[in-house]
């Protein structure tokens, strides 16, 4: 997920697998993977436990971008090294456009991503996380530099996911300290382009498709606690309240969100896709 943050499967072992279309996208892969421990750190998912509300934003699936959701050079202007950002930041719902460009802005940003997300700890990170508001993530399951797979997804889609749920205790950099219960669909198909914009699709389960979908979630302005049970939030409420309050302290600003409203709103997801048979 995205969030460099610890995560702790409720179940104790999960199978892992990753196949997909276009092996040059994901070499050695499905090597990396198979030797994933079943508890791992996550750029973005954390812990929790009982069942899940579903939320309100969600892929917008065949959805044609007008020009002024491109992104552009712009975009890509960052100031290094990168930092996280923090709820209640309004960043983190902010809309992430699409990227067209596949040069060496995306490469130094990608190079960046990594670097914070090893840095913190995490298996995953997304753009909007450090303050960059385009759609990309990055990824690597075994959590350290120079091992595993890294893995670079660009204008991710979710075209299927499975009606099996499971039980998370999910983290995120962006809540730090937080960790709570998020139920997730146990694996997705995706489609993507890699770093140089070759499309590719690819199927997900276990752990890499947790990190997926948290990952997923804040390109679509989603964070993890929409996800949770009202059961859940409540144990955490009082965490996301003295949130907002330093975000009030230190900017000087009032909160752009508050967990109070946010819940009067609250609305169930409707899921990503296509469910799979």
């Amino acid at each position: 997920m995205d969030c460099a943050a610890l995560l702790h499967p409720i179940f104790s072992s999960l199978a892992f697998s990753f196949s997909s279309s276009r092996r040059s996208s994901f070499p050695a892969v499905s090597r990396s993977l198979a030797g994933s421990p079943s508890t791992a750190r996550f750029a973005s998912t954390n812990r929790s436990g009982a069942p899940p509300a579903p939320v309100v934003a969600q892929a917008r699936r065949g959805s044609s971008l007008k020009e002024n959701e491109v992104a552009s050079p712009a975009d890509f202007q960052f100031e290094t090294p990168l930092k996280v950002v923090k709820y209640p930041d309004p960043l983190l719902r902010a809309k992430n456009k699409r990227i067209d460009s596949f040069d060496d802005n995306l490469k130094k940003l990608v190079h960046e991503m990594f670097d914070v997300m090893y840095k913190t700890d995490g298996i995953g990170l997304s753009a909007p996380q450090v303050g960059i508001n385009v759609q990309l993530m990055v990824f690597n399951p075994v959590g350290e530099r120079g091992e595993g797979e890294e893995i670079i997804l660009v204008n991710p889609r979710v075209s299927r996911y499975s009606k099996k749920l499971v039980l998370y205790n999910e983290g995120c950099l962006s809540f730090p300290g937080i960790h709570a219960d998020v139920q997730r669909p146990e694996s997705v198909k995706i489609d993507a382009r890699d770093i140089n914009g070759a499309r590719f699709t690819v199927n997900l389960s276990g752990l890499p498709a947790r990190v997926f979908q948290h990952e997923f979630d804040h390109l679509q302005g989603v964070l993890f606690f929409d996800r949770m049970t009202e059961g859940v939030l409540e144990g955490i409420h009082a965490q996301l309240q003295a949130l907002e309050k330093k975000y009030e302290e230190e900017t000087g600003f009032p909160s752009p969100e508050r967990i109070d409203e946010t819940r009067q709103k609250k609305k169930v997801a409707v899921g990503f896709g296509k469910s799979s048979r």
